[in-house]
């Protein structure tokens, strides 16, 4: 009897070490037949085969009666587990763009210029303006505040914080069109730099102009006034900045907020168009009769097409509008809306315009500007043009780059007649120096 154990186990031995060669000769067969292929892996093997039968083997585990436990286990593992992995990866993509949201891939470099390359990010911002510090805040509104802001290198940028309404976030929408926004380059607009979003508000970047705006230069907050031939090379600095958006090559810009306080001026008079940071876009195709649901920026009464305030529709035309009321500022100096002495509100577009079509246009001249035939003619042609700007119906507007076209010629005349007189002038100056 104390031999049977042993018998039993030299017999068991046996079988087990002939099972084992008999497997491995199979396995070697099998890897022949195959030549060799990933499954001669055994966790390749055992991985891939899982995956790559999961719907056959699901099927044979639910048909088969004879299916263990643990192929049963493996089945509801690997169909829980594979969705898993695909919700994951739809997190993780949700969390790169939320990535991308908080940087703007741009650098600058010591001469001022922006390259793609470096990433620029809030916190290099919140630097910039000494943690967004009330010494660097350049003007405050209800609905934004604007500082000035210093980078590591020494450039200085504006930095705009916009509160959000009611909390709502930038739709997708709005996101693209700013990333469409910071592609722009035009040496009359304000260049957007970056944007990013915060739980408050919304962070705009945008190059720093420190000459003051238009609006400043015409009350002489800014400056020591202005001349005719400089007003009118700042009606086509905006004229072109202005047509430049409505004939971007993606698709039409509508600026929605053109006005004076909006108007940048560089140390040369230079005019960049700021404020677009947030504009409407047009939809693909024609600009004239595609239109934006955008809301033009607050404060720009005065500005606003009438057609707008129906149709709650904004369009190319809409900015020509604007561009209208923007000419008769040029000329007369005054802002657009006006009070009279007893309170009431006086559209200085109207007033202008009914002096110029009686005749009087040189009434509507501002008076800190020099009267003579040239300026005068010219004053008169702006005004016809700003009337033409400001027509009732769409349709019978001009488009920008006209408007643009217009002021080329009316600039350049006014050059032909001025300066003759001016030569004139300085020769009846030199004559009176000599005889004295």
């Amino acid at each position: 009897m104390a031999s049977w154990p042993a018998a039993s186990r030299r017999q068991s031995s046996s079988s087990s070490s002939s099972r084992k060669s008999a497997e491995l000769s199979g396995a070697r067969a099998q890897s022949h037949s195959h030549h060799g292929r990933a499954a001669s892996s055994p966790a390749a093997y055992g991985y891939g085969r899982q995956l790559s039968s999961y719907s056959t083997r699901s099927s044979q585990v639910s048909s088969s009666s004879s299916g263990s436990f643990s192929a049963r286990v493996a089945g509801a593992f690997t169909s829980c587990f594979v969705p898993r992995r695909q919700v994951t990866t739809e997190e993780e993509e949700e969390e790169k763009k939320k990535s991308r949201r908080s940087e703007c891939h741009v650098s600058i470099d010591s001469a001022g210029s922006w390259q793609e390359g470096k990433a620029l990010t809030i916190a290099d911002v919140s630097k910039a303006t000494s943690n967004f510090s009330e010494k660097n805040m350049i003007r405050q509104g209800r609905s934004s505040t604007m500082y000035r802001g210093k980078l590591k290198d020494g450039s200085q940028i504006a930095v705009k914080c916009v509160k959000k309404l009611n909390g709502q976030n930038l739709t997708a929408e709005l996101w693209r069109e700013l990333e469409t926004l910071e592609k722009i380059e035009h040496r009359n607009l304000a260049r957007l730099f970056g944007f990013f979003e915060r739980v408050a508000d919304c962070v705009v970047v945008v190059e720093y102009v420190s000459n003051g705006s238009l609006r400043e230069h015409l009350d002489e907050s800014c400056g020591n006034g202005l001349e005719l031939s400089q007003r009118l090379n700042i009606a086509i600095d905006v004229a072109q900045g202005i047509t430049y958006l409505h004939e971007y090559k993606e698709h039409p810009i509508i600026h929605g907020g053109i006005r004076s306080s909006g108007v940048l001026l560089t140390d040369a008079l230079t005019a960049k168009v700021a404020g677009f940071a947030l504009a409407g876009t047009a939809a693909s195709g024609s600009g004239s009769g595609s239109g934006s649901d955008a809301t033009p920026a607050k404060g720009a009464a005065g500005y606003v097409d009438p057609e707008y305030l129906s149709t709650y529709q904004l369009t190319d035309k809409s900015d020509v509008y604007a561009f209208g009321v923007l000419l008769v500022e040029l000329v007369t100096g005054r802002p657009p809306i006006e009070r009279s002495r007893g309170g009431e509100a006086r559209l200085t577009t109207k007033w202008a315009l009914q002096r110029c079509k009686a005749g009087e246009a040189v009434v509507a001249m501002d008076p800190r500007m020099r009267r003579s035939p040239a300026s005068v003619a010219a004053v008169e042609r702006m005004l016809a043009l700003a009337a033409q700007c400001v027509a009732t119906a769409r349709d019978d507007r001009p488009s920008m780059r006209r408007c643009s076209e217009l002021l080329w010629a009316i600039r350049r005349d006014y050059h032909r007649q001025e300066e003759p007189r001016c030569a004139a002038v300085a020769e009846e100056r030199s004559d009176e120096w000599v005889v004295r």
